[in-house]
């Protein structure tokens, strides 16, 4: 369809193994990569079954699974919804809600290739623009006063139905920040894509319709799962081995400074509001907090102690025991590969598996046949002076750990093997890998990115998406 006002129809297609077509001589459904088997007889479903391709559930933070999303051509993505940093971090301490900065930037890094210049292209133009974060609060305001008046360049090549449909949830989310003008909303370095985000989650009351609407805007068919279904602030805190709590994820993983502000800004509950005080949460009190990645990967001052336990926390910072996704568990037991994904250990992956029925959802899968851990090229602040073993050793521990209230007493104890049956590892990684141990724990080391086969960097081994499809690769001929 060329119509310019056609709102999804004209997009491109991003190119779907498992599409159906119809033979006319044969009265069945099949799938277009079965098409030179449609003058054959007929085969069988495990036939079919083994020649279609293996789906994969993917468990990853925002920016550190975005660079080999191409590995994975069926793929389920499951995400935390606890980053209480960045672009997120403002929306959070004025509407509250989940933590949705992980999952737009996964959402962005889905959307397929368009030709430059496309609808497609301008959506995606749109979504992953940030407003500045080196000028004054005023001229931030004033570009995003332009976007959501419809008058900024960035609706340029859009049409007018989609451009209708990402401005009223635009419009909405300026909206509920009107509400609260007592809380000063920040715009500096605001994610637009975050906006969108916050503003279908906060009309629809519900996350996974949130990213429906986005994944049907931008036609990316991206399979995102936010790992907690809620509506409310989903903290994280660890305790450290000397007995030190460390609350959400900046403080874990990479504090910083808060913004400047004035003693006047920083307000508690207004007493006349009808939108505070709904016993909900006891609102954070500090502002829009910026961080790079850059700066993040720049270096980093080591935790005094290490990390022994994650927990979940509500407004009030008491231990709470949430439910994950009931579609992650689902697709724990329909997924045939497991992927730990890289990223930050503790504040990316743990947070996906620190919750009740994990564990057994993946010890008892009859389908899933590989779960693989891809280990980081170095260690961080979460992480400092691990090796191969204290990454398994941890994931372990979390998954075989209690969760009340059905996990007292009689909850089975799994084996490593149990959890982690391969890891994949870069040649030249900082973290050292006893291959020999592993074997011990059960686990089949695979070692990708040699040096011979990378482009010559002085920086640190990284992960792209043709060595961890060559690992897949490599693991699922040995299956």
């Amino acid at each position: 369809m060329d119509s310019s006002n056609s709102s999804v129809f004209d997009l491109p297609l991003q190119p779907d193994s498992t599409r159906t077509t119809w033979n006319r001589h044969d009265p069945t459904l099949v799938t277009d990569d079965h098409d030179h088997f449609q003058n054959e007889p007929h085969v069988s479903d495990a036939a079919a079954s083994s020649r279609s391709k293996p789906s994969f559930l993917v468990i990853s933070g925002g920016s550190g699974g975005n660079s080999i999303c191409a590995a994975f051509e069926n793929a389920c993505y499951v995400l935390p919804v606890s980053d209480d940093g960045g672009s997120s971090s403002e929306i959070i301490r004025v509407l509250g809600g989940p933590s949705i900065g992980d999952i737009r930037s996964r959402l962005v890094r889905l959307i397929p290739p368009a030709p430059l210049g496309s609808p497609l292209d301008a959506v995606r133009t749109l979504l992953s623009h940030r407003l500045p974060s080196n000028v004054s609060e005023n001229e931030a305001r004033d570009e995003w006063r332009a976007i959501i008046e419809g008058q900024s360049p960035l609706w340029s090549g859009i049409p007018n139905d989609r451009k209708e449909v990402i401005r009223g949830f635009l419009v909405y989310f300026e909206n509920e920040v009107l509400k609260r003008a007592h809380k000063h909303f920040s715009f500096l370095n605001g994610s637009i894509g975050n906006y969108f985000l916050a503003g279908a989650q906060g009309f629809f009351r519900s996350l996974p319709s949130a990213i429906f609407l986005f994944s049907t805007i931008t036609n990316s068919q991206a399979n995102i799962l936010p790992v907690i279904v809620t509506n409310h602030i989903t903290t994280i805190a660890v305790e450290l081995e000397d007995g030190t709590q460390l609350l959400g994820q900046c403080e874990i993983s990479h504090p910083v400074a808060p913004a400047n502000s004035s003693d006047s800004e920083l307000l508690s509950l207004d007493p006349l509001s009808p939108i505070d005080g709904l016993g909900e949460i006891i609102p954070q009190k500090r502002f829009n907090i910026m961080y790079s990645q850059q700066a993040k990967e720049g270096g980093y001052e080591p935790l005094h102690s290490r990390i022994c336990r994650l927990y979940y926390i509500n407004g009030y910072g008491h231990e709470v025991y949430p439910k994950p996704n009931p579609q992650f568990i689902k697709n724990l037991s329909t997924s045939e590969v497991l992927v730990y994904s890289c990223g930050s250990l503790w504040t990316s992956i743990i947070p996906c598996l620190a919750l009740r029925g994990v564990a057994s959802a993946i010890a008892g899968s009859r389908l899933l046949r590989v779960k693989a851990l891809l280990l980081n090229g170095s260690n961080d602040r979460e992480t400092d002076g691990y090796t191969a073993v204290d990454y398994i050793r941890a994931i372990t521990s979390v998954l075989n750990s209690q969760y009340p209230p059905n996990g007292l007493g009689n909850v089975p104890l799994y084996p490593i093997s149990a959890f982690i049956t391969h890891l994949v590892y870069l040649e030249g990684t900082n973290v050292a890998v006893d291959v020999e141990a592993m074997t011990t724990l059960g686990i089949k080391c695979i070692l990708v990115g040699k040096r011979s086969e990378r482009t010559p960097n002085s920086g640190i081994p990284q992960y792209d998406a043709a060595m961890v499809q060559q690992a897949v690769e490599e693991i699922l001929s040995g299956q």
